[in-house]
C-alpha cells in the first residue's frame, strides 16, 4: 500500500513538473509550432532587405507559438561603421513596454487585497482629492480656468487611461505646457530632481484634462500606478519587480538600472532624418535633453510607464506567463481570471482615438470590427515603446510576437506594416 501511494505521488509530482515545463518557452523547429519553415523564409529575407534598403540599422524578432520559440533572429548592425552585428540577446530600451509589467504588479497586489479597483486614488495619495478639470487653457502664458471634477479618479481610471491625466512631453500642447511648468516629466532618464513620490503627489494637485471616465487619453497613469505599487507593497518599484516578478520568472536581463557587467549589451540608438538619408548613431536625443545611455546611469526614479530595458527573450517570458493564464513554469503570478480582466474591453463605448481598438488594463485590444483591418485575431492584445519596440499576443493563435529596434526614422512604420502579414502568412496548421 505504501509503495503504491509513493508511486502515485511521484507520478503526480512528475506530471505536474512536466505540465509546468510544457508552458515554458523552448526553442523548436517552426513546424513544431505550426509554422512553415519555407514561408518563414519570406520574413527572414524581408528583415535582411530592410537593412539593405536603409530603412533601419537592424532589428531583433522573436515569434513563439504554443510555447515554442520558432523564430528568434537579429538582423543588421549595432554599429554600421564597424559592421558590428546586432545581437539577438542585446538589451533594448523598451520604454512603454514597462507598462505591462507595472500593470502585472498592480494586479498581483489587487489579488492580495491591497486595494479595490474602484477605490479613489486619493485614498492612497491625498493630493488627488477634490480635483478640478481644465475648461480653458491659454498656451501663451499657461493660464487656465477650471471646473470641479464630477467625481474622484479611481484605480480603474488609472489602469485604463481614462483618468484625465495626460502625458508630459509627448502629450497634448496643454498637457506639455502644464506639466513642464510644474516639473512633471515623462519619467525616462531621470537621474535628479523630485522623487517619484514627490512628482506623483504634485501631479495630484494639478487639474485634469477632462472629466474622469469620459474619454481615453494616453497619459502618466502608469507612472502613477507604479507609485501606488510602492505604497501598497512597501517596496520601491525596482525592488518589487525584481523580487516578485523578474526573479520568480527567470527574467535575468530586465532592469531600471542596468548593471555595469551588462552595459556592453545595451544596444546603440539611431536616428534617420524624416526625409531619409544616413542612419546615424545618437548619444543624445530630443535636442540633447535625453542621454541615451540612461539605463547605465543610476536612477532612483522608477518610471512604471517607461523606465525599463530588456531583451526580446526576457519579455517573451512575461508574455508567455500571460498567455498561460498567469503562470510560467512552476510560478504563478496571477490567477487566470485576473489575466482575463486585463485583456478584455474595460473602456466600454470609448475607443483609442484613430483606431477601432479598445483598452483593457495595460493593453490595447483588437476588436471584432478591428480584426478586419489585419491578420491578427480579435482579442489580440498589444502595446509598444517610444524607441520603436513593439509586441502583440494573439491568444486564439497561441502566439507571441516581439519586434525590437532602438531607432527613430521615417521607415519604422513601413517595417511595422510589412512585418505583421509576414508573420501570419507563415502559419501552417
Amino acid at each position: 500500500m505504501f509503495k503504491k501511494l509513493t508511486v502515485t505521488l511521484f507520478c503526480i509530482l512528475f506530471n505536474s513538473q512536466l505540465l509546468g515545463q510544457s508552458k515554458m518557452l523552448m526553442p523548436a523547429l517552426p513546424e513544431a509550432g505550426g509554422l512553415s519553415s519555407i514561408r518563414l523564409a519570406r520574413l527572414d529575407t524581408a528583415m535582411s532587405q530592410w537593412v539593405k534598403k536603409n530603412w533601419i540599422n537592424g532589428s531583433v524578432a522573436l515569434i513563439a507559438r504554443k510555447g515554442k520559440i520558432v523564430f528568434h533572429k537579429a538582423y543588421g548592425y549595432n554599429n554600421p561603421d564597424t559592421k558590428e552585428p546586432l545581437d539577438k540577446n542585446g538589451i533594448f530600451r523598451i520604454a512603454s513596454q514597462t507598462k505591462a509589467i507595472t500593470t502585472t504588479a498592480a494586479m498581483m497586489l489587487w489579488e492580495e487585497g491591497k486595494f479595490a479597483i474602484d477605490d479613489p486614488v486619493s485614498k492612497y495619495i491625498p493630493s488627488f482629492a477634490n480635483q478640478s478639470v481644465i475648461s480653458s487653457f491659454n498656451l501663451k502664458d499657461t493660464t487656465y480656468t477650471t471646473v470641479p471634477a464630477k467625481r474622484a479618479i479611481t484605480i480603474r481610471d488609472v489602469l485604463t487611461h481614462t483618468s484625465g491625466i495626460g502625458y508630459a512631453g509627448i502629450g497634448t500642447p496643454e498637457a506639455n505646457a502644464l506639466y513642464a511648468k510644474n516639473w512633471i516629466t515623462g519619467g525616462v532618464g531621470i537621474n535628479s530632481g523630485p522623487t517619484l513620490g514627490e512628482a506623483m503627489t504634485k501631479l495630484g494637485s494639478l487639474p485634469l484634462l477632462f472629466q474622469p471616465g469620459e474619454k481615453w487619453m494616453y497619459g502618466l497613469n502608469t507612472d502613477l500606478l507604479g507609485r501606488l505599487v510602492e505604497i501598497w507593497s512597501g517596496m520601491t518599484l525596482e525592488e518589487f519587480f525584481t523580487k516578485r516578478i523578474f526573479q520568480p520568472l527567470g527574467m535575468k536581463d530586465t532592469y531600471f538600472n542596468l548593471p555595469a557587467s551588462k552595459a556592453s549589451r545595451l544596444v546603440n540608438f539611431f536616428e534617420q532624418a524624416p526625409a531619409g538619408g544616413e542612419i546615424k548613431k545618437q548619444d543624445k536625443v530630443l535636442g540633447g535633453v535625453l542621454d541615451m545611455s540612461y539605463p547605465t546611469k543610476h536612477t532612483t526614479y522608477f518610471s512604471g510607464g517607461g523606465g525599463l530595458s530588456s531583451t526580446t527573450y526576457d519579455y517573451a517570458i512575461l508574455l508567455q506567463m500571460l498567455i498561460n493564464g498567469g503562470y510560467y513554469g512552476n510560478t504563478r503570478l496571477l490567477a487566470h481570471n485576473t489575466v482575463r480582466m486585463m485583456t478584455v474591453n474595460q473602456i466600454g463605448d470609448l475607443f483609442i482615438p484613430g483606431t477601432e481598438n479598445k483598452f483593457g488594463f495595460g493593453f490595447s485590444l483588437i476588436t471584432d470590427a478591428g480584426s478586419r483591418l489585419g491578420p491578427s485575431q480579435s482579442g489580440t492584445y498589444a502595446w509598444g515603446g517610444a524607441f520603436s519596440t513593439t509586441y502583440w499576443v494573439d491568444p486564439k493563435e497561441g502566439m507571441i510576437v516581439i519586434l525590437y529596434r532602438n531607432m527613430w526614422g521615417p521607415h519604422i512604420a513601413d517595417v511595422d506594416k510589412a512585418f505583421r502579414p509576414l508573420v501570419y502568412q507563415a502559419l501552417n496548421d
